[in-house]
């Protein structure tokens, strides 16, 4: 498999920074979501907000009614596209996070068959 201690050596010193740029990757895509989230979650409390005062202004029961409707069929596509770009962000972290290792694995891939 490994022809030297120094071949193995580079191997394993190989692995361990391919780790660490695969941790790197991970935590930059778990950054972008924790923020992606937080903000989502501070637009839909905003716009909450601004819903109850409309809805305690309004005159009549049905003008308050058709606010909330709206706002739920609102609430209900932004939450429908914030989900969906959340899963091109996890789907994202993880290819980043892989990047690292393709190159180790297609390079051992070969010597594991022998």
């Amino acid at each position: 498999m490994f022809k030297s201690f120094e071949e193995m050596q580079a191997a394993g010193k190989q692995g361990f920074e391919a780790y660490i740029a695969s941790a790197n990757a991970f935590n930059k895509g778990f950054q972008t979501l924790a923020t992606e989230a937080a903000e989502f979650t501070k637009k839909s409390f905003e716009d909450t907000v601004a819903l109850t005062e409309k809805v305690v202004a309004s005159k009549s029961v049905e003008k308050a009614v058709e606010l909330q409707q709206a706002h739920v069929t609102k609430s209900y596509e932004g939450f429908m596209a914030q989900a969906t770009k959340m899963n091109q962000f996890y789907m994202d972290a993880a290819k980043d996070a892989y990047k690292p290792f393709e190159a180790e694995i297609e390079k051992f891939a070969p010597k594991a068959t022998k």
